[in-house]
């Protein structure tokens, strides 16, 4: 970890919170820092093999929304997961998070579908949750055209993206829509308590930090109002009753751990099943990082088993 860590240094990135979100755009990411650490030393940076990737966009409120569509070897119909990426609602795509849904395709042997949702600034809240439920309508209705089962079908997302998950499952809840059958939800932005002791802890932290969050929050929300709805910040929500099952995964070395964790109670409090992991020693962002950070590949395969055990018991 400490060596992603120090690539990610070395590319030179500025501070986040000190840049316009299009010169933000440019900056070098994590993902970045994984493949310059994998040239270091002599290994391949060729991406996982075991699944095809077709572009393909779904109908959203404001136009298509685009869509990689990642299908694992074999014959199908697979299980569809949908994935929202990261990126504090303001940075980074599909490909940025291209290692963590390769992974998920090829270990859960499903289909998994990453949105490309409208972003922030230039989209505040509520455009990306709106996109994110639109893809989920449009996916449960043209799964068997991506050689999918739509009798089986989950979401999933990393930081940005697994608030985008909860809340799709949410959003799915209080619509009448079919629910998804699980949510594996990996260092969620749920909360935006910044005095909790991961706050504090990792105020600083790499590659995540407070004034980053602040930030993110400052681009994404029109104002306070929206601080306190349930489809931007889901821990505000009055109740999680009737949510699918979760599988939760936070970092040590995160801002948002304590919120991941207090998100945990929230959904048990109300009666929904959730496996629960923090994994020590690694930072936010670690959870694509398998080909560097064994504890990665740790979480990749926790995440993996609760997906599979989710899909065959449909």
């Amino acid at each position: 970890m400490q060596q992603v860590l120090d690539a990610l240094a070395a590319l030179d990135g500025k501070p986040i919170e000190t840049l316009t979100p299009q010169e933000a755009r440019q900056q070098p990411t994590p993902a970045d820092a994984v493949q310059q650490l994998l040239k270091d030393q002599g290994k391949s940076t060729s991406p996982q093999a075991g699944a095809t990737v077709k572009q393909m966009a779904a109908d959203g409120p404001q136009g298509r929304i685009p869509l990689a569509v990642y299908t694992p070897a074999g014959k199908g119909p697979f299980p569809v997961l949908l994935y929202y990426h990261g990126g504090g609602f303001v940075l980074a795509d599909t490909k940025t998070y291209d290692a963590s849904v390769r992974a998920l395709a090829k270990g859960a042997q499903a289909v998994v579908v990453s949105v490309e949702y409208r972003q922030a600034p230039e989209h505040k809240f509520p455009a990306a949750p709106d996109d994110a439920f639109a893809a989920y309508r449009w996916v449960l209705d043209h799964a068997k055209e991506l050689n999918g089962d739509p009798a089986r079908v989950a979401v999933a997302g990393e930081s940005a993206g697994g608030n985008l998950a909860t809340v799709v499952a949410l959003m799915a809840r209080d619509k009448g829509a079919k629910a998804p059958l699980h949510q594996l939800l990996i260092y969620p932005v749920v909360g935006d308590d910044m005095s909790t002791p991961s706050y504090q802890r990792n105020a600083n932290a790499k590659p995540l930090n407070k004034p980053m969050m602040q930030w993110f929050f400052k681009q994404y929300l029109n104002g306070p109002d929206d601080a306190q709805n349930p489809y931007a910040l889901p821990l505000k929500a009055d109740s999680l009753k009737g949510l699918p099952p979760a599988t939760v995964i936070t970092a040590e070395i995160d801002p948002l751990a304590t919120e991941g964790e207090r998100y945990v109670e929230k959904l048990k409090k109300d009666g929904v099943k959730v496996e629960y992991r923090q994994f020590d020693g690694v930072t936010h962002e670690f959870f694509g990082m398998a080909p560097v950070v064994p504890k990665a590949e740790d979480a990749q395969k926790f995440a993996i088993d609760n997906l599979k055990k989710a899909f065959a018991a449909k």
